[in-house]
């Protein structure tokens, strides 16, 4: 509607655009994110909370002001230091808005703690290299031989390690045989030297599973494992590769290359070799997971079943089949009852026969008359057979009818039966939206689907 002044001026109001506050929401998150894809912060974090999930939540400060922080599971396992409050870190992630609240927040993908030094930096940009050629896919990584016949240990004859891991492999399992690769496992030539042992157990191929193994120390004590040519012989090698550098929480590139890390070179002796325990209590366990899994799927399958058999169209088909049930039995009743009536009739006329007959020859007399019973007799028997064939076709008729119009028999034909959220049968497209939860019943089985569209 337009005004107009005592000039004479016409004014109109102004267009509005009202959003929902979900789509303003989302339409902020996504300019931010175009804009800090890939932002740096530096803070100190307070309310550290590290969920069951694996994520972690936290707040990043400064003197003036507050951003919330989340670090999920899959980075948050790669992390070589606990986060704790008070601490000065520096957050690479993705800026964006958690938009059931409405609140800024950064999706952190690394945490480092403040001044950390070249030798982090450069773990960090070889790891960051490696993982992008999709050298630490789990999908290329190889699997551990659960009883293996010949285990290749690459690492300084002299390291308690190896002394470690001889001691708990006699005692776990005394049969397994085990070759060791002598190898300096730190310094200079570490790298070279076990990742000569790494190519030479795939050389000769006489071995089942290869261990790298050395004890904990320093950062710098551990460089040698942080090698780029060592970390691509160990994904290289055909031979599955286990990684025992260091202690749990110590991190090295093979760590990540590697077909399986162990936090310790104890823990990787006992992985790599079952012992005849673990095995007979993994098949217990089997066993009773198998059994509480057939009583499971036995429970859910009865359950199905009653849900089907409460359904308002199977209900009406069993109505439908108990009336065709009731209606043959009546029509084998009557049947019967007609055949008993005949044979009754044909037994009271014999005996009147009989009687009008003993003065005349009996012998004679009965002959004709027994030809002409047993010429009824097959004329009533072959009436009875007719009569039940035509029942029994009719019969087969109807229940061809029923099955025709059961609606497994259409499901079985390629068409299905899609229900709501409710579980009420749908008829028309109208009735949901986009979003919409709904179910499909197929000839074997059940769809759960969401409705992108409608038509």
């Amino acid at each position: 509607m337009a005004f107009a002044d005592q000039m004479g001026f016409t004014f109109r109001p102004l267009d509005r655009r009202v959003w929902t506050v979900r789509d303003l929401v989302a339409a902020v998150r996504t300019h931010i994110e175009r804009d800090y894809g890939d932002t740096w912060v530096e803070g100190e974090i307070s309310n550290f909370r590290a969920h069951d999930s694996g994520h972690l939540y936290f707040t990043l400060k400064d003197r003036s002001s507050q951003l919330s922080a989340v670090m999920f599971r899959s980075q948050a396992r790669l992390l070589r230091f606990r986060p704790e409050d008070g601490m000065q870190i520096v957050v690479r992630g993705r800026v964006t808005i958690y938009e059931d609240r409405g609140q800024l927040q950064i999706s952190a993908e690394y945490l480092e703690p403040k001044g950390a030094g070249a030798l982090q930096i450069a773990f960090e940009q070889l790891k960051a290299k490696l993982e992008a050629e999709g050298l630490f896919e789990a999908a290329r990584k190889k699997a551990i031989p659960a009883l293996p016949a010949r285990i290749g240990v690459v690492t300084s004859p002299q390291a308690a390690a190896l002394r470690d891991i001889l001691n708990i492999l006699q005692r776990r399992h005394h049969t397994a045989s085990v070759l060791i690769y002598p190898a300096q496992v730190q310094g200079e030539t570490a790298a070279v030297e076990v990742r000569a042992g790494i190519r030479h157990f795939n050389q000769a191929r006489n071995v089942d599973v290869i261990v790298v193994a050395r004890g904990g120390g320093s950062a710098e004590d551990l460089a040698a494992f942080n090698d780029e040519a060592l970390a691509r012989a160990v994904a290289a090698s055909e031979i599955p590769v286990v990684s025992a550098v260091g202690h749990e929480t110590d991190f090295t590139i093979i760590d990540f290359v590697a077909d399986l890390r162990a936090p310790t070179p104890s823990a990787a002796a006992e992985m790599v070799i079952r012992s005849r325990q673990d095995i007979e209590e993994q098949v217990r366990s089997l066993q009773q997971r198998l059994e509480k899994g057939l009583r499971y799927h036995l429970l859910r399958a009865r359950q199905s079943l009653t849900e089907l058999a409460q359904h308002g169209a199977f209900g009406r088909m069993m109505d439908l089949i108990h009336r065709g049930q009731q209606r043959l039995d009546d029509l084998v009743y009557r049947l019967a009852h007609a055949e008993r009536d005949a044979l009754e009739g044909c037994r009271r006329r014999l005996e009147i026969l009989s009687g009008a007959i003993r003065h005349y020859d009996a012998r004679r007399i009965l002959a004709g008359m027994g030809k002409e019973l047993d010429a009824r007799t097959a004329v009533i028997v072959a009436a009875t057979r007719e009569l039940l064939r035509q029942r029994r076709a009719r019969f087969e008729h109807f229940q061809g009818q029923l099955e025709a119009l059961s609606p497994t028999a259409i499901l079985e034909r390629g068409y299905a039966l899609v229900f709501d959220s409710s579980g009420n049968l749908l008829l028309d497209a109208g009735r949901v939206s986009s979003g919409d939860e709904i179910s499909a019943r197929v000839a074997r089985g059940t769809l759960i689907a969401i409705v992108k569209r409608t038509v």
